[in-house]
Order: structure tokens, then C-alpha cells, then sequence
């Protein structure tokens, strides 16, 4: 029985038509995927079939009583839940008619009519309804969606946009309707909260539409699919993997009956000509016949998706180079953020990495539970925040590419030309080239940046990181915004790359794909698990923890030593192999954001310091106050040092001659700096109490 049917569904904003002659069914319990490339109007359908818009013709039927909810994909939380005085609150408020029974019962029962055929009637109903349990459904609900105790009694109005997101869809898991619409559910969920989402699903047993470019969420949870495809809908049985092996079977078959048929064309006319040469009229006559027989029957292939198609080499400078064998090496490294400039603060310590390295050519994930620091380890490495403490090393010949999860904000006015022509000096011609396989050509060019949608904004940005060559790709949820066809381009990509890869992604297909070691972040520390996402999962359910995988690497690698801490990393640093430079910041580490480098003790400044007469021996405190202060100084110079060495090895500074001399310069003067620091550094522990 059908709880929702579409019939000859059109919907057209002004002369483009996204939806035409759309037939469509949900029944009872059915649970339907919608898929589709960006653009295809998956929003503009569920909109319409909730109610919220109207279509320009057709109709929709829904059920006498039907109760529905829709999440959209930027949630517009109404005012009650809004004003609700904390998040638990509102989440509650989803069951408001058990509530109000609740508060039926309630009154009843202060009256003393509790042996009333009314109350009993009314008592079995709100059972019936969960009423009994919905505050354990509440607590289960926010729980599993990723809210701490403590979130739940925040107000609303505190939350972030995913956050608000999230409570929106704990509220309508609560409400638990007839139909469900979801639209992309999984933008602002983590693996855990996922996880649990999927199985919830699973168990109801209302009616779902869900339009989401995450295959495993689709796998995990949909029985049919609706694939919405040159404005009309088709239907498909499975989940996303059978959809997805029926549609390239039928795009197979589509392109043989057209080729047979252009062939069967061809055919025709070379018999029309011939007898039409023989004068053999009434064959020629018959043919022409069978030809516009054929003419008249539309065998079309299907159309090819525009594909994304990202290049092997940088637009200047050509491909990457090699990098050493260690790509990137962190030992205790303390990853966190600094208080702001001009305010007194402790910093805020987020995560300790105690060893972590990527070898050339790794294809590392870095997952974790949403704010364990996944995005601030990631930063760090791309230098976008300075380490804390403990040290990080960068092998030979690194060339870093950074795709930021948070992009800024388009200048108003600027089109996507304008941002690669501002990022590199070539000309209009090589841009459009160079913007072409990004699926940016002829005026897509002149789009506003500022008026991209997600999936645009996501693919500029590829753009833009792909300008120049780099042999170690930082990747922050790469596949945000992105429909399935390019998500499987850049697996495409990755897969074959010479890179060595760390991101960070919730898209368990992708990471499943991409990845074959991860980085956990979670309780406040990032271990190495060796193996993809589905191995570390099962382990996760027997019981492997990032802090006992912490644990054993520590007593792997130092079976008699005690836990170091970030100044010892400093004065005993770990030798960091060959083509490795040293990075080892200490804890109150300076505003030269995102560079690492470390103090080198060289012989020459030894024989200095030691050929200098000693002073007297240091108080504590004083010993204390020195060493901080020369730290300090140590921990800056070097981070700027290894910025410099770093902007050296740029091609577009090389082939700029006075960019090229300034920073040369500026080098010479920082190691010398360097040097009377190491001095002093040696100075000061000549004199320790």
C-alpha cells in the first residue's frame, strides 16, 4: 500500500527544466535511496514531495493521517526549537503528542480518575507509543548522534550550524513519523554517530527517502533506489551496490542496441544509394521504407557524464619530485592551538601524537570521533598551527599540498578565473585549459566564487591545489559536497598517485578504498593502527583502544624507559634518519605558524661554548626562567629557519630572482641567530644547578 505516490511530477525554473514526467511510489516500510549527480534536482523532488514546494504540474497523493519529517541539508530550525532551554529539551519536544498525553495521564491522575475507561484507554495508547521510555530514547538518541551530557543542557541558539543539524535530526528520530526524508544525513555525522544512525534505520519501521552520495550509508540502510537522471526517475531493487552494477549493465546494453541501430542505419542508406545507382527503383523504394522504419524508432546511448578528471602534473612547475623514504615523522608531538594574539592564556592542548611516520607512498586515513583533533593533527602538519611540543621532521624534497576542510570565504566580484589567475601568472587560455577537466568550461569560468554551491567550491579547490606539483597530499574531507561520480574520480586519482597521502574522511567507501594504515585520534591521543578502516572497526569491537595501541608502541620501542617528556625530546632528540630535518618546538611554542625546525648542537658552537669560561652554577629558578627564554628563542628561529628552507625549494621563488635573494638573505641572518641561540643553550646548561 502506498503512503506516497508522485504522477507526472514536472518542475521547470524559468526556461530549464530540472524534473519532467516524474512517476514515483514510496509503500509502507519501504526504504528508498535517491541518487544522482549534483544539479540533478534529488532537493528540488524530496522538497516537492514533502510539501514544502509545489511542483509547475503533476500531483502528489499522501495517505489520509500521513505524518512525515524532512531534514534538509542545512537545517531551518523553527522557533520552538529555538526557544527550548537546552538541547535536550528540544529534542524532546519531537514527541510532543506522546508529551501531551503524558501531561493527560498526568492530569487524570491528579484528579483521581485513574479507574476511568479514559485513562486506561488513553494509558495503553501512550505505552503503546514509547511513552513510557521516551526519555531512555532521548539520551540514546543524543548519545548516539555524538552529544556529551554536557552539550545536551546547552541552549540551542549556542550550537554550531552541524551541531544544530545534528539536534535536528535526534528530534526527528524521536518523532519517529510515517516517512522519514533525509537529505544528505551524513554531512556533519562522525563514524560512531554513523554507525548508530544506520542501525536506527534499520530497525524502524516507518517508510525512508534519503538523498545522500555516501555509498556505505546507502548500502547499509536502503532496499530500493531512485535514480534521478536527465529529468526523469528511474527505479532500481537493492541497495547501492546492486543499483550501482543494474545501472552499468543497462548503460551497456543501451550503448550496444544504439550502435546496432546507428549500424542497421548505415546499412539502409548504403542500399538506398546502391539500387538508387542500379536504377533499381523498387528495391531503392523498399529500403528507404525499412530506413525511415528505423529513423522513427529513438535508440539513443546514454548520455556520458561529464566526468571529473583531476591531472597527474601541476600546472607549473611540472610533476613532483622524490621525497626521502620518511615523508613525515612525529615524535610526542602536542598538537593544540595558542591563545590569541595580545591575550595571556595557557594553550590549548588537544592531542599528543607520541610517534607517528608516513613513508613515501602511504596512503594514511586519520579518523576519530568528531572534535578529537583529527583537523587541528592535520593543520599542524601543514603548518597552518604551530606544534606545542614534542618534535616533527619533514623528509628531503617534501613539496606539501593542503586541502582545507573550512575554505575561506570568496571575495565578492572574483570568478573562478580570477581565483587560479590570482593564484598563478599564466594566461586566460591555460586557465580555461588548466579548469576544463575540474568541469569548469566555457562560462562556468565566470562564476562568482561566492555563489558556488558545495560541490563547485569543492572542485575549485582541487583546482587550486593541484597548481603546483606535490609529493605529500593533506587532504581535510576531500569528498564534502561531491557527488558520487567525482568522490570515484578522486579515489580514481588517489589510488594511482606517487603521492604519499594522509586525510581525514568520513566516507567509510572512500577511506575503505584509499587507505591501508590509519591515524586514530581519540581520547586525547593518535595511534597507528595498522590496517584499513573495516579491519580497525572489528578491532574496535573487540576491544582495541588508541590509548593500549599507545601503550604497547611505547613499550615496542622503549621496553625499559620511562615516558619522555617534550623537553627531553629536545635535548635528546630521536634521530631522525638521513634526508630528515629535525622539528622540535617546545611547549610554548611562538606565532611563526606552521613551520618546524629544531636546534642543532654543531661542533663548532660546542668548542665555542666550551672554550667560554663558566660562570657560577644557577639557582632553580633562575636555571628555570634562562632555559624557557632560550627555548623560546630556539623553538623560533627554527621554525622560521625550516619556512625558509622550505620557500627556497619553491619553483615559482626560484624562477623570481629578488623574491629569491630576499629570502636568501633572511636565511643567512636566521642561522646566525640560530647559532648565538644554540650558544646560549649550551651556556645556560653549563650552569644548571
Amino acid at each position: 500500500m502506498s503512503v506516497l505516490r508522485l504522477t507526472g511530477i514536472r518542475r521547470e525554473v524559468g526556461t530549464f527544466v530540472i524534473l519532467d514526467g516524474i512517476d514515483a511510489a514510496i509503500a509502507l516500510g519501504d526504504r528508498i535511496g535517491l541518487v544522482g549527480p549534483n544539479g540533478a534536482g534529488k532537493t528540488t523532488l524530496m522538497r516537492i514531495a514533502a510539501g514544502i514546494d509545489e511542483p509547475d504540474a503533476g500531483e502528489v497523493h499522501r495517505r489520509r493521517g500521513l505524518s512525515f519529517g524532512m531534514l534538509a541539508q542545512e537545517a531551518h530550525l523553527d522557533e520552538t526549537f529555538m526557544r527550548s532551554p537546552d538541547v535536550r529539551t528540544a529534542v524532546r519536544h519531537g514527541a510532543a503528542h506522546v508529551e501531551r498525553m503524558g501531561d493527560e495521564l498526568a492530569e487524570l491522575e491528579r484528579a483521581g480518575r485513574v479507574t476511568d475507561p479514559a485513562y486506561a484507554d488513553l494509558q495503553h495508547r501512550y505505552e503503546l507509543l514509547g511513552g513510557y521510555t521516551l526519555d531512555q530514547r532521548v539520551d540514546a538518541a543524543l548519545t548516539g548522534l555524538g552529544f556529551t551530557p554536557e552539550e545536551a543542557t546547552r541552549p540551542p541558539t549556542s550550537l554550531s550550524g552541524g551541531e544544530q543539524t545534528r539536534a535536528a535530526l535526534a528530534r526527528l528520530v524521536i518523532a519517529d513519523p510515517d516517512l522519514i526524508f533525509l537529505d544528505e544525513p551524513t554531512n556533519h555525522l562522525d563514524l560512531g554517530a554513523l554507525e548508530w544512525l544506520e542501525e536506527h534505520l534499520r530497525r524502524r519501521a516507518g517508510s525512508l527517502l534519503v538523498a545522500s552520495h555516501d555509498r556505505a550509508f546507502l548500502d547499509a540502510t536502503v532496499t530500493r533506489v531512485w535514480e534521478l537522471r536527465d529529468r526523469r526517475l528511474t527505479v532500481f531493487r537493492g541497495d547501492y551496490s546492486a543499483y550501482h552494477r543494474q545501472r552499468e549493465e543497462r548503460d551497456l546494453r543501451a550503448s550496444k542496441d544504439a550502435d546496432v541501430h546507428a549500424a542497421a542505419i548505415a546499412r539502409e542508406v548504403e542500399l538506398v544509394q546502391r539500387y538508387r545507382s542500379h536504377r533499381k527503383f523498387s528495391k531503392m523504394h523498399e529500403h528507404e521504407a525499412r530506413l525511415d522504419q528505423l529513423r522513427g524508432q529513438a535508440v539513443e546511448a546514454p548520455k556520458a557524464a561529464r566526468r571529473l578528471r583531476l591531472p597527474t602534473a601541476g600546472l607549473v612547475g611540472g610533476g613532483p619530485s622524490r621525497s626521502g623514504e620518511i615523508v613525515v615523522r612525529a615524535d610526542d608531538l602536542e598538537v593544540g592551538y595558542l591563545p590569541p594574539r595580545g591575550m595571556d592564556g595557557e594553550p590549548v592542548r588537544i592531542a599528543r601524537a607520541p610517534f607517528l611516520a608516513a613513508r613515501r607512498g602511504e596512503r594514511i586515513g586519520i579518523v576519530g570521533p568528531n572534535g578529537a583533533g583529527k583537523t587541528t593533527l592535520l593543520r599542524t602538519i601543514a603548518g597552518d598551527l604551530p606544534p606545542l611540543g614534542g618534535s616533527l621532521t619533514f623528509g628531503s624534497g617534501t613539496q606539501l599540498g593542503y586541502l582545507a576542510q573550512l575554505r575561506a570565504a570568496g571575495i565578492p566580484g572574483a570568478t573562478v578565473l580570477d581565483a587560479l589567475l590570482e593564484a598563478v601568472p599564466v594566461t586566460a587560455g591555460e586557465a580555461r585549459s588548466y579548469l576544463a577537466p575540474f568541469l569548469f568550461r566555457g562560462d562556468d569560468v565566470l562564476k562568482e566564487v561566492r555563489l558556488l554551491s558545495g560541490g563547485e567550491r569543492s572542485r575549485l579547490e582541487l583546482a587550486l591545489l593541484g597548481i603546483m606539483a606535490a609529493n605529500l597530499l593533506l587532504l581535510d574531507e576531500p569528498t564534502n559536497h561531491l557527488d558520487v561520480v567525482a568522490r570515484e574520480a578522486i579515489e580514481a586519482f588517489l589510488k594511482d598517485s606517487p603521492a604519499t597521502i594522509l586525510v581525514v574522511s568520513h566516507d567509510r567507501r572512500f577511506l575503505e578504498t584509499i587507505c591501508e594504515r590509519l591515524w586514530v585520534v581519540d581520547g586525547g591521543l593518535v595511534a597507528t593502527f595498522e590496517g584499513g578502516y573495516r579491519p580497525w572497526r572489528e578491532a574496535v569491537a573487540g576491544g582495541w583502544t588508541a590509548a593500549a595501541a599507545v601503550e604497547r608502541e611505547r613499550q615496542r620501542m622503549h621496553p625499559d624507559a620511562r615516558p619522555t617528556t617534550g623537553r627531553r625530546a629536545i635535548a635528546e632528540p630521536a634521530s631522525p634518519g638521513p634526508g630528515l630535518r629535525a622539528a622540535v618546538p617546545s611547549p610554548a611554542a611562538p606565532s611563526a605558524i606552521g613551520q618546524v625546525a629544531g636546534p642543532s648542537t654543531s661542533a663548532a658552537a660546542t668548542a665555542r661554548t666550551r672554550a667560554a669560561p663558566r660562570g657560577p652554577k644557577l639557582s632553580k629558578d633562575a636555571y628555570r626562567r634562562q632555559r624557557e627564554a632560550v627555548d623560546a628563542e630556539l623553538t623560533r628561529l627554527g621554525l622560521r629557519k625550516n619556512h625558509l628552507e622550505l620557500a627556497m625549494g619553491d619553483s615559482s621563488v626560484q624562477a623570481n630572482f629578488v623574491e629569491l635573494r630576499r629570502i636568501a638573505s633572511e636565511l643567512a641572518d636566521v642561522e646566525q641567530a640560530l647559532a648565538a641561540a644554540e650558544d646560549a643553550w649550551l651556556a645556560v646548561e653549563e650552569r644548571a644547578p
